[in-house]
Formats: structure tokens, sequence, C-alpha cells
């Protein structure tokens, strides 16, 4: 009784040692997407484009807002002295400037918009060389998994384990 209460002790025991062992072979790496994209010039020539884009385009869907605004107020004003047909020119007018309006806003602002596009055109160049950077050091490196720290869902990691520095390198941004 003794022998086998040894022997699954004994087995237990190695059974916990080749699992310890196992779990410290495991490499981890993590990123930091903002501290890259800080570091990445072509990445804040590429939002200030965008930023100034969308400025330019919501001051113009703004514009027309504004002047739907006007259009609609100048008919208020006036509506008691316009004839029916005149009336109801004015009305159709408006809301085909309203409808103008917001077609305007989705052609920059939809969900295929010119806004999406140029983010498309000049972020995702950007994110597929940082994406294929990590695939390459990961394999490298031997990472089990590199995680992303800014997600959100990491809330501790060793500084040492940070690979943000070696990714700028070997996309040509390190010092």
């Amino acid at each position: 009784m003794k022998k086998s209460y040894l022997i699954n002790l004994l087995l237990v025991v190695a059974m916990v040692f080749m699992a310890a062992t196992q779990y410290s072979t495991e490499n981890f790496g993590y990123v930091d997407m903002e501290y890259i994209l800080k570091n990445i010039p072509a990445y804040e020539t590429a939002q200030n484009q965008i930023d100034e884009a969308e400025k330019i385009w919501n001051q113009e869907v703004q514009d027309g807002r504004n002047q739907v605004s006007e259009m609609y107020k100048k008919y208020e004003t006036e509506n008691a002295m316009l004839s029916d047909d005149m009336r109801k020119k004015r009305e159709d007018e408006i809301i085909a400037k309203e409808k103008a309006v917001r077609d305007l806003s989705m052609k920059y602002f939809g969900e295929e918009g010119e806004l999406y596009q140029k983010r498309k055109e000049l972020i995702e160049p950007i994110m597929d060389n940082i994406r294929n950077a990590v695939q390459e050091l990961g394999k490298e490196g031997n990472y089990q998994e590199i995680k992303e720290i800014a997600s959100g869902g990491i809330l501790y990691y060793r500084a040492e384990d940070d690979i943000s520095d070696e990714i700028l390198n070997k996309l040509g941004y390190g010092n």
C-alpha cells in the first residue's frame, strides 16, 4: 500500500514538474500599437490628411445644413404671402436640398463613404506592415502569443516582454 502511494505521489510530482516546465518555456510578447503608430511618421502624415479631409467635408455638410435652415426660415417668414403653387414649390426646394445634404453626408461619412475609403487607402497599408512585422517577429522569436497592450484586456505584463521597439526596428523606424 505504501509502495502504491509512493508511486502515485511520484507520478503527480512528475506531472506538476512537466507542466511547470512547459509553462516556463512558453514565450509571450506584447506590443503597444499606440506607441508603434506614434513612432511611424507615415501614420502621422496619413492621419493628418484624413483629419484635414474630414474637416473640409464636415464644413461642406454643415454649410448645406445651414442653407436648409435659412431656406426654411425664409419660407416661414414669407409663407402667409405665398400662393399655394409658390408654397409647394418652396417646400419641394427645401425637401430637395435636405435630401442633397443627406446624400452628401452619406457620400463622405457613410459606411463605404470617402472617409472610410481614405482611411483604407492611407492607414491599411501601414497596419498591414505592422501585422506582417508582428507575424515575422513571432515566428523568429518562437512566441506562443503576441498580444496588444492597449486593447484593454491586459491588466499586467512584464515590461521586458514588450516587443514594440523590436517591431519598430523590423519596420525600419528603430533608434
